[in-house]
């Protein structure tokens, strides 16, 4: 059995390799897949197969030698340099028949929700997508699922003899990278045919060093009751100080205090840190369906009966203008000691 395991990178400045890539460097979430993967594959008697997709690849086989990958596989095309649905299907689909493996996996980011999809439909494999953890049992993958709104979780089995799973991020841990690690490189060129909408220009945001909200261990959010676009300055200060990335909830988007692509959220993005701290927010269904598998929740807000103290781990009552500057002030202290 094999598991083929799919690389992302970070950022937009290029693409040349599966999904995005920035100064070469890996996304944090493919290192945590290489090691599920690895796990997954040694307890079913098989290996690891990274794939990158794209033009010019080169000098990847070393990092994703060192977390676990026996080969690397190379999809390459001139007409891949920036990433097209179409294009990355029809390549990816042609591996996946080449090596017939058991497994795929992959992230459940924007463009896994888009790609994926598509892959196993070309395939006709089963898909579980936006999963939170995955075992073997009987040699057939079992994949743990949130559903409505992530108030519930099933298991979903599969009865394809290809089984495809997306994972959310900072589902698993990263593995610890072995060093003088190699991996076997094979080169493939791939016919992608005629791409249709190809992506003309990329342009991308300033995100000011913070990592995506996807890929964030710690995350700090605020809501309608920031007030002003201006107001969340005290929430970059704060996550400035604990390395964090700041989110928001939909009313504040729709008030225009933030971007949709800071917005968590059912209509945003779910998200899955290791800290999660809620400033304003009341806890709509629809929030906490973008931040539930938080691993600890701390909620700050005038309002002690506002519905987010329900699922908070940690909860402050007062007012959020007056608590942030607070935390950011003890959190400082804490960490220089």
């Amino acid at each position: 059995m094999y598991a083929i395991f799919l690389l992302e990178f970070e950022n937009v400045d290029y693409v040349r390799s599966f999904f995005r890539r920035k100064n070469g460097k890996v996304k944090k979430s493919a290192f945590e897949l290489l090691t599920k993967a690895n796990e997954l594959a040694s307890g079913a008697g098989g290996s690891v197969i990274a794939v990158v997709v794209g033009n010019q690849l080169d000098g990847l086989d070393k990092d994703l030698a060192a977390y676990g990958a026996k080969k690397v596989v190379q999809a390459t095309n001139a007409g891949l340099d920036k990433y097209n649905t179409v294009g990355f299907t029809a390549a990816l689909a042609k591996v996946v028949e080449d090596l017939k493996p058991s497994i795929v996996l992959g992230s459940a980011s924007t463009l896994g929700k888009d790609l994926f999809p598509r892959l196993s439909a070309r395939l006709k494999a089963g898909l579980a997508s936006d999963t939170t953890d995955l075992s073997i049992d009987g040699g057939k993958l079992v994949a743990k699922k949130p559903v409505y709104s992530g108030k519930a979780s099933v298991d979903v089995t599969f009865n394809s003899e290809i089984q495809i799973a997306t994972v959310r991020a900072n589902s698993f841990p990263v593995g610890a990278p072995q060093d003088g690690a190699s991996a076997e490189v094979i080169n493939s060129a791939v016919d992608v045919g005629d791409l249709v909408n190809p992506i003309v220009e990329l342009q991308q945001g300033d995100a000011g060093g913070q990592a995506d909200l996807t890929e964030a261990e710690v995350i700090v959010s605020g809501g309608r009751a920031m007030g002003t676009a201006e107001n969340f300055g005290i929430l970059q200060e704060l996550a400035g100080v604990l390395g964090a990335t700041v989110g928001a909830s939909r009313a504040a988007v729709d008030s225009g205090y933030a971007g949709h692509d800071m917005q968590v959220g059912q209509t945003g993005k779910v998200v899955n840190p290791k800290l999660y701290i809620a400033n304003g927010i009341s806890g709509a269904i629809q929030h906490l369906a973008g931040m539930r598998t938080s691993k600890i929740i701390v909620a700050v807000n005038k309002d002690p009966e506002a519905p987010i103290f329900s699922k908070a781990d940690y909860g402050i009552v007062g007012d959020l203008f007056t608590i942030v500057p607070l935390l950011t002030e003890e959190f400082k202290k804490a960490l220089t000691e």
